[in-house]
C-alpha cells in the first residue's frame, strides 16, 4: 500500500515537471516595423532568452500594433514590450514592467520630407497625416493630441506599422508623419531618406518588458535575468547587434532592468489626453 502511494506521489510529481517543461509563453511586442523585421529582430532575441532563462516564449504578433495589442487585453500572451498598457484602465489589468531597452528617451515627432513645402504645424491643417495605428502611444496620441491642442484638424490615415506609416508619406498618400524619433532617425539611416521635423515632444522611456500577472516569480526572474544578461554575454551581444543592424537600430541598444516608476510620464499624459486617446 505504501509502495503504491510513493509511486502515485512520483508519479505527479514527474507530471507536472513534464507540465512546467511543456509550458510555452507567448511573447507579444509591439509591431514597430511590418511583420518580416518584426521577426527578424525579436525571434533570434527571444529563442536566446529562451535557451538561457530554461522558460519557453514563443514569438506572437498580429499584422498590425493594434491586433498584437488586441492578443494583449484578450489575455492570449503572458509576455510583451509595450507601452500600450498605461492608461488607468489598463493599468489595472496587473502587467508588471521589468525592462526595457537602454535606448535614449523617445520623442514624439510630426515630419515631412525635407523637400516639403510645409514648414509648419499649421500648414497640414485638412490634410493627411499617417500613423502606424490607434494603439500608437508615442507615434500617435502625443503628436494627435498635440495637434488637437492646437486646433489643427487633420485627416488620419492608419499604416499599421510605423514603416508603413512613413512609406505612406515618402509615396505621397499622406503630406506628413506622426512616429517617434527613434524610428525616424532608423527609417532615414536606413532607407538614405531625410526628413524635416516639424515638432518634437517630451522625453518617453522606450517600450517596456512586462510580465503578466498570471506568470509564476520565478519565471518572471529567470526571464528578466536572460533579457538582463544579454549585453554581457558575447554570444547574446552577437545576437542583440545582428538584430538591430536588421532593423536601423543602435549596434550597442540591449535591455535594462526598469520598474513601473520608469513610465510615469505615460500616466501623466492620460490624466489631460483627450477623452479619444485615453
Amino acid at each position: 500500500m505504501i509502495a503504491r502511494l510513493f509511486l502515485a506521489i512520483a508519479a505527479l510529481i514527474c507530471a507536472a515537471q513534464a507540465y512546467a517543461q511543456d509550458t510555452v509563453y507567448r511573447f507579444s511586442p509591439v509591431n514597430q516595423w511590418d511583420i518580416n523585421k518584426t521577426a527578424a529582430y525579436w525571434n533570434p532575441i527571444i529563442q536566446y532568452v529562451s535557451e538561457k532563462s530554461g522558460v519557453r516564449l514563443q514569438l506572437k504578433i498580429g499584422r498590425t500594433s493594434a491586433d498584437t495589442t488586441s492578443y494583449v487585453l484578450a489575455q492570449e500572451v503572458e509576455f510583451v514590450f509595450s507601452n500600450h498598457l498605461f492608461s488607468p484602465e489598463r493599468d489595472a489589468l496587473g502587467w508588471k514592467v521589468f525592462g526595457r531597452r537602454n535606448a535614449p528617451e523617445l520623442r514624439g515627432q510630426i515630419a515631412v520630407p525635407a523637400d516639403s513645402p510645409i514648414t509648419r504645424l499649421e500648414d497640414l491643417k485638412g490634410q493627411e497625416v499617417a500613423f502606424a495605428g490607434p494603439e500608437a502611444f508615442i507615434g500617435y496620441k502625443v503628436p494627435y493630441a498635440h495637434l488637437l491642442s492646437r486646433g489643427i484638424d487633420v485627416k488620419v490615415v492608419f499604416g499599421g506599422n510605423q514603416n508603413a506609416a512613413i512609406a505612406q508619406m515618402f509615396a505621397g498618400k499622406a503630406r506628413a508623419v506622426g512616429s517617434n524619433s527613434m524610428l525616424i532617425d532608423g527609417y532615414a539611416n536606413r532607407e538614405n531618406k531625410q526628413f524635416r521635423i516639424l515638432w518634437t515632444s517630451e522625453g518617453y522611456h522606450d517600450l517596456a518588458l512586462m510580465a503578466s500577472s498570471k506568470v509564476p516569480e520565478k519565471d518572471v526572474r529567470a526571464v528578466a535575468a536572460a533579457f538582463m544578461g544579454m549585453s554581457k554575454d558575447p554570444r547574446g551581444r552577437d545576437i542583440l547587434h545582428r538584430a538591430s543592424r536588421e532593423v536601423g537600430l543602435d549596434a550597442d541598444a540591449h535591455f535594462v532592468p526598469a520598474s513601473g516608476a520608469d513610465y510615469a510620464p505615460y500616466r501623466r499624459f492620460y490624466q489631460t489626453a483627450p477623452a479619444a486617446l485615453r
